[in-house]
């Protein structure tokens, strides 16, 4: 604790939430260049390799985000319980195990279990548990170090034509072996570095120093660990997790957020395979395409954390789900592989802009004491979209022979539910 607070108390830069925004953009990077992002690519492969249909595939990522709806709001409360170095540690073991037995299936069964394997892993050591890390340790500029932190997916995503290679070259057996030995060797070390709240450290959030202790303060004590307890706004603006299920907000944030996940998910499992199939491009380029979506993704990330500090994170949000729609309507009818790349810059550009604001809103409109759990709840219906959305798609891929039809109705919904932001009062 005292190397903590020495560390931290030194200099501006040296705060240690930087530090932990910094392993989190690592462990971000795994998750995402091995698993999320490169999971398109996966599917292509063994797509051609095992002639699964696409609904098959998609009932996979289905499974995973059903898994994930459930785990949420128990992961939730285990961040509460037990800190995020001991929840991030333990879901990176698991994921290296995953990639282990998905080096090794035969069967479809086989390929469902190992994927849900992977997906547990992933779950305990990626976004959730990040997210909630990082919240902790800022106020100020909350959306500034979760855009950061959020950097780590588009990094990931610039690995994606890498991996591409290593299973075009070595096989994707040996990629999922390779990829267990990555997260052990690169995502243990990093996950060292999580710490629960700056306040257990003698810190501020921002590296704000601390305030003068008073007769009241001393009196105080945190005896509360499952955050539910007697929270309400006013109490330094925090909500207890019943609480927060009571407010308009709570609803209209997770709407939002459930339909543009619902998007960005369906182009990440289905986007390789249509640029492949329905409008004749390589694989290997269509993992280009990936790359340069994600690295637009970066910009976007940077400039959704530079806006969210300084204008109303709800107009920011709507003008991205916007973007989103646009875009998706542009690749399904991509004429040119020019109009291909107009679509990764614009739904990176989106999805990089509006993701770091979905948790900064709800960390400014419910605080941070229960913000775990409200955020694990707030994803187990997320992740209803997550499921559902990648599923349809294949399956009206599947019938009426490509993906335009499924693109341009998610295009339309997701349009229409940008308007869940706009009943949001200003924060």
């Amino acid at each position: 604790m005292n190397t903590l607070h020495r560390l931290s108390s030194g200099a501006r830069h040296t705060y240690f939430g930087w530090w932990i925004v910094v392993g989190s953009i690592g462990i971000q990077i795994l998750a995402a260049g091995l698993v999320m992002q490169a999971f398109g690519t996966y599917v292509a492969v063994w797509q051609a390799e095992f002639g699964w249909s696409k609904t098959a595939f998609a009932v996979a990522f289905a499974l995973q985000r059903g898994m994930m709806a459930v785990l949420s709001p128990v992961q939730g409360w285990l961040l509460q319980r037990f800190g995020p170095r001991r929840v991030i540690g333990t879901g990176l073991v698991i994921l290296a195990l995953g990639f282990v037995l998905l080096s090794r299936f035969e069967t479809q069964l086989g390929f469902y279990l190992s994927f849900l394997v992977v997906a547990l892993g992933v779950g305990l050591s990626g976004f959730l548990s990040l997210t909630t890390t990082v919240v902790n340790w800022f106020e100020r500029r909350r959306a500034s170090a979760l855009a950061l932190m959020q950097i780590g997916i588009s990094v990931g995503g610039l690995l994606v034509p890498l991996v591409a290679w290593l299973m075009t070259s070595q096989g994707w057996r040996a990629t999922s072996l390779m990829s267990a030995g990555a997260v052990l060797l690169f995502g243990l070390p990093l996950s060292a570095l999580m710490r629960s709240t700056p306040e257990a450290y003698g810190l501020r959030p921002d590296g704000d120093p601390p305030p003068e202790p008073t007769a009241a303060s001393r009196d105080e004590g945190d005896d509360d660990p499952d955050g539910e307890g007697d929270a309400r706004p006013g109490q330094d603006g925090d909500f207890g997790a019943r609480e927060a299920l009571r407010t308009r907000a709570f609803w209209f944030i997770t709407a939002g957020h459930a339909l543009a996940v619902t998007l960005v998910a369906t182009v990440t499992v289905h986007i390789v395979v249509h640029l492949n199939e329905g409008l004749g491009i390589s694989i290997q380029t269509a993992a280009t395409m990936v790359a340069l979506m994600t690295g637009a993704q970066m910009v976007g990330q940077l400039l959704g954390g530079f806006l969210g500090d300084r204008f109303p994170k709800r107009t920011v949000a709507v003008i991205a789900m916007l973007a989103h729609a646009v875009a998706l309507t542009v690749v399904a009818f991509a004429p040119s592989l020019a109009w291909v790349a107009f679509f990764a810059i614009l739904h990176g550009l989106a999805w990089g802009t509006r993701g770091p604001l979905m948790q900064a809103m709800r960390a400014d409109y419910f605080g941070r004491a229960s913000f775990p759990t409200i955020m694990g709840i707030s994803f187990s219906f997320v992740m209803v979209g997550q499921m559902l959305g990648p599923l349809a798609a294949g399956a009206l891929a599947d019938a009426l022979g490509d993906y335009r039809a499924a693109f341009v109705g998610l295009a339309v919904l997701v349009a229409s539910g940008s308007v869940s932001y706009t009943h949001l009062r200003a924060h």
